[in-house]
């Protein structure tokens, strides 16, 4: 088997070069935490998903469209209620009686970035209606598949705290969603900005650092970053101690331990690094794998579950990778 070349130390300084960018436009729409930013445009990259779980006017909508303006994409919106059809999101076939033919009139999933606010207050039927686009990329409808624009990411929101009338996400929807994150309250300084009436740049009004075709090459280029063995040793561990956890009733899937090794190439590359570390795994064990996590009592609030995986990263003996980690 041919080795995957590595990536030149140029190459990999000019991507963090475009993430620092990327991340200052971001930030000039939306004042939130900067690891955070920099977490969703590592997903984003990845070819991931993200779950934002806040309480309303935390700023979830302006990050997605900021996130749409700086890669020069689309953006698609979904308002999740309780009547919301799955053709609602995909998108239907209509009769066109001037051509005498079915034409597919695509549903909001058709931009690069889709926000699905309040994901939780929509049917099991039309969450499902998610699945197959944020898998594969792609809508059928009436046996034919209709890809969506590359690159894609779904921003999907959730309010922790009222659950009235909410439908909750069972784990195999969960485990569509690459990281699970939370914007939380802007910092004091950004909030007094922002009382005193400081103007926050428009989203649209930012200029695109990289194009979609550009982002989109992201995610193969990290396919290149280097991955040494003790660290996909540290992956395993980790993986196998949440699924003997004793007060965990299932731990991470398979799925969940491919995505943490790809989030973090990716998350290397994006700071300027063409190898994987273990604090990049530690780093984003709580991103990715949090929400995986189903424990003995039922399903865990953000706080308990990265309480959890706290004390199994405490646990396991992080490897000393010898030499830059290849």
């Amino acid at each position: 088997m041919t080795a995957t070349p590595a990536i030149p130390p140029e190459g990999a300084l000019r991507v963090a070069d475009a993430f620092d960018r990327m991340a200052e436009g971001v930030q000039k729409a939306a004042r939130c935490d900067p690891a955070t930013v920099r977490l969703i445009l590592t997903a984003f990259a990845a070819g991931g998903h993200i779950l934002l779980e806040d309480l309303p006017g935390m700023g979830k909508t302006t990050l997605a469209r900021a996130l749409a303006a700086v890669t020069g994409g689309t953006v698609g919106r979904v308002q999740c209620t309780p009547d919301l059809l799955p053709s609602d999101i995909t998108g239907v076939t209509i009769f066109n009686e001037s051509t005498r033919e079915f034409e597919f009139h695509p549903g909001p999933v058709f931009a690069n970035v889709v926000i699905v606010d309040e994901i939780n207050r929509t049917s099991p039927k039309t969450q499902s209606a998610l699945l197959e686009v944020m898998q594969e990329e792609q809508v059928t409808v009436d046996g034919k598949a209709h890809p969506v624009p590359r690159p894609f990411l779904v921003v999907a929101t959730q309010n922790p705290v009222d659950l009235e009338g909410t439908f909750p996400l069972p784990e195999a929807q969960l485990d569509r969603f690459l990281m699970r994150l939370s914007l939380g309250y802007p910092g004091e300084d950004a909030e007094m900005a922002l009382l005193r009436g400081s103007a926050l740049t428009v989203p649209e009004d930012l200029a695109p650092v990289l194009d979609t075709e550009a982002m989109a090459w992201l995610g193969p280029t990290a396919d290149s970053v280097a991955f040494a063995d003790p660290v996909y040793e540290y992956v395993l561990r980790l993986a196998q101690r949440t699924r003997r956890h004793p007060h965990l009733r299932a731990g991470v899937s398979l799925r969940a331990s491919i995505a943490l090794c790809g989030a973090a190439r990716m998350y290397a590359l994006a700071h300027g690094r063409g190898y994987v570390t273990p604090d990049d795994v530690k780093t984003l064990a709580g991103p990715v794998w949090a929400h995986r996590l189903v424990p003995m009592s039922g399903a865990a609030t953000a706080a308990e579950a990265a309480e959890l995986l706290d004390g199994i990263l405490a646990e396991v003996p992080v490897p000393v990778p010898q030499g830059n980690g290849r």
